[in-house]
C-alpha cells in the first residue's frame, strides 16, 4: 500500500487487519492477530496472524481472553477500525521474538496465561518510507514533495492448507474435513455399484446432472467398494 501520510497509512494498515480477519473467518479458521518482530522488512508495526496448532513452527504467548474479541459490527472507518485494534492491543499476544517474560507475567493473569504454539498463515507491515526515501519515490502534494508512506501484506496459501488440515482433522475417524470455502466438491455421491448392476450409477448421473444445474459442485463414486469404505 502507498499513502500520502502517516495517518492515511496506518487507515490501510488497518483495513488489512480486518480484512484478513474476514478471510480467516471464511475458512472456518480462528486466526489471532500478534505483535511480531518486523524483521530485515523492517519498520515498527507488523502482526502476525497466526493458528493454534501442536505441530506449528512459532511459539506463542498471549492473554486467553483475546479469542473472545469481536470484529463482527466493525466498519470501514477511521474510528471503527482504530476500535477494532485498540480491543486486540488491550490483550498481551506475542510471538517468541517480542516475548518478554516480565511483561507477560504483569499484564495476564495466571488462569488467563497461553503459551502454545501455532502456524502463520499471514503477516502485515507497516514501514513507513524506509523505502521511498532512499529510492527517491516520492509525490507533489499540495506543492510539497513528500515521500509515500509504505506497508505491505502477505497470505501464506500453501501454509493454509496445513493449518485447516490440522485445524480440521477428525482423528477419530481419520478423516479430513475441509471447509466448504475451500472444499473442492461441496458435496460426493456415493452409490453402490457391482458389475452387473449399473442402475445406481445412472441414478447418480442424474443427482449429479440436477445438482450441476443448481450451481452444486460435486463427485460421484464409482468404485466397487463396499458401502462402509466408501463412507470412510
Amino acid at each position: 500500500s502507498f499513502d500520502i501520510n502517516d495517518q492515511e497509512a496506518i487507515f490501510s494498515y488497518n483495513k488489512f487487519f480486518l480484512s484478513y480477519l474476514r478471510t480467516f473467518k471464511r475458512l472456518d479458521l480462528s486466526a489471532i492477530p500478534m505483535a511480531a518482530d518486523t524483521g530485515p522488512i523492517g519498520g515498527n508495526l507488523s502482526h502476525e496472524f497466526i493458528i493454534l496448532a501442536d505441530t506449528g513452527e512459532s511459539k506463542i504467548f498471549t492473554d486467553k481472553r483475546i479469542f473472545k474479541v469481536n470484529s463482527e459490527e466493525t466498519k470501514l472507518t477511521k474510528d471503527s477500525l482504530k476500535n477494532l485494534r485498540s480491543k486486540f492491543d488491550k490483550f498481551y499476544a506475542v510471538t517468541d521474538e517480542k516475548f518478554n517474560k516480565e511483561e507477560f507475567e504483569k499484564n495476564v493473569p495466571d488462569e488467563f496465561r497461553l503459551n502454545t504454539k501455532g502456524i502463520e498463515v499471514g503477516h502485515i507491515f507497516y514501514f513507513g518510507d524506509k523505502y521511498s526515501n532512499p529510492m527517491k519515490s516520492s509525490v507533489d502534494y499540495q506543492g510539497k514533495k513528500q515521500f509515500v508512506k509504505m506497508g505491505s501484506y502477505g497470505i501464506g496459501v500453501s501454509r493454509l492448507v496445513g493449518a485447516i488440515i490440522e485445524a480440521k482433522y477428525d482423528d477419530k475417524n481419520e478423516i479430513m474435513k475441509w471447509p466448504l470455502s475451500v472444499s473442492p466438491y461441496h458435496c460426493s455421491i456415493i452409490p453402490l455399484v457391482t458389475k452387473n448392476d449399473s442402475t445406481n450409477l445412472e441414478k447418480a448421473l442424474k443427482i449429479s446432472n440436477y445438482l450441476k444445474e443448481k450451481k452444486i459442485t460435486s463427485i460421484i463414486d464409482d468404485t466397487e467398494e463396499n458401502f462402509s469404505a466408501k463412507i470412510k
